[in-house]
This record gives C-alpha cells, sequence and structure tokens, in this order.
C-alpha cells in the first residue's frame, strides 16, 4: 500500500509582499538612484558618496541673501569716499589757506583803508548764517512791490540742518551759543509754521465768483 502524498499549503500573499520589501531596498541602494529631496553632487569616482540636502538660501544665494543689510550688492550701491587727508596734510593745508585768507584781507584792507580788519569767524556766525538763508527762503528781504520767491523746500532743508546742528553740538557750547542756536531755531521755525498755514489757506480757498453775466 502506497503512502498518501502530503501536500503543504504555502501562502503566496506573504511571499509576494516578501520579494516586493527586498525589491525595494535593493532599488533604494543601487547606485544613481535619485531619491526625493536629496541633492547628490557629481560623481568623481567610486567609494560612498555624501548625501546632502541644501535649502536654495544655502550660501548666501537666494533673493533673502542678496537683499540682506550689508550685503555686496548694497556696499556697492553706496559711493566710496576718498581717503581721508593725514594730520600732516591737513596742517599743512591750514597753514596754506591761513596765508591765502591774510593776503586777501590784506588786499582789501590796502583798497579801502577804512576798513577794519574782519573779526575771526565763529559759531554765532555759522548760525546766523543758516538763519538768513531759511529767511530768505521763505521770501523776506523782498523789495516792495514785488512779489515774494519762496523755496518752502529748501528753507525745510536749512531749517532741518540748524536742528543737525543742535543735536550734534549738544553738551559741546557754551551758554551764550546754545541760547543763540535755540533762538533762531525757535524763529525760523516759526515762521515756517506761519508760511505753510498761509499755504494750505490758500490752496482750500474756493475759487472766485465769476463776473456778472456770465454765469
Amino acid at each position: 500500500m502506497s503512502e498518501t502524498p502530503k501536500f503543504t499549503v504555502i501562502d503566496r500573499r506573504k511571499i509576494k509582499a516578501e520579494e516586493e520589501q527586498e525589491s525595494a531596498k535593493a532599488t533604494a541602494h543601487e547606485p544613481g538612484t535619485a531619491t526625493a529631496g536629496a541633492v547628490h553632487p557629481p560623481e568623481t569616482g567610486g567609494g560612498p558618496r555624501l548625501v546632502v540636502s541644501e535649502s536654495k538660501d544655502a550660501g548666501g544665494s537666494g533673493p533673502a541673501a542678496a537683499q540682506a543689510p550689508g550685503s555686496v550688492s548694497d556696499r556697492a550701491a553706496q559711493p566710496e569716499l576718498p581717503p581721508a587727508p593725514t594730520a600732516e596734510e591737513s596742517r599743512e593745508q591750514k597753514s596754506a589757506y591761513d596765508a591765502s585768507a591774510q593776503r586777501l584781507e590784506d588786499l582789501v584792507r590796502a583798497q579801502n583803508p577804512g576798513v577794519g580788519a574782519q573779526p575771526p569767524v565763529g559759531f554765532e556766525h555759522l548760525v546766523q548764517q543758516f538763519y538768513v538763508s531759511a529767511m530768505i527762503q521763505m521770501g523776506a528781504g523782498t523789495q516792495e512791490g514785488e512779489r515774494p520767491r519762496v523755496d518752502i523746500l529748501g528753507a525745510r532743508t536749512t531749517i532741518d540742518l540748524l536742528g543737525v546742528l543742535a543735536e550734534k553740538t549738544k553738551g559741546n557750547l557754551t551758554a551764550a551759543e546754545d541760547q543763540t542756536l535755540q533762538t533762531i531755531l525757535f524763529e525760523v521755525r516759526m515762521a515756517f509754521l506761519e508760511l505753510t498755514s498761509m499755504i494750505s489757506l490758500q490752496g482750500v480757498q474756493p475759487p472766485p465768483p465769476p463776473p456778472p453775466g456770465k454765469r
């Protein structure tokens, strides 16, 4: 009597799943296979290769790096200042300037004997120069019967320069110098406010009515 053959039931689904996993592993380890999100450097020979994921802005090559403050493009856009003179050059130039100014004053006094020596220029002369410039730009000094010529934007710049001067010299002035500066700055700002108020009022006034018979 022959033996009854034995049969073994094999689950093909399990084998197929294992085969797919092995195939996926082999594909992932194959040379030259690209993976998502990774950047491969060019091949330079055999051996292991390092796969590095780089962002677009790495190394300062992205738009954000190009617009960052102090970048190369910002520095290139700024004008380059000439080198500052040395202390010796400044002394020599100052001596030459003083000598030239003295020769000019001697020439003027020779032609006008009644003119005395000019007083040395001080801080108050600088402040007064800004004051005169601002007032002329706001129409002061116009001859009677002439229409004032107003440079309101230029006046604003001159007044702002006086403000910068007051800020940068704070704590370095004598009491008289500081009083002169603050008084002049107050006066030119007040004149500016009055002038701009007049300009605003003239700008909002309604147009004059038409003459009779032309309605």
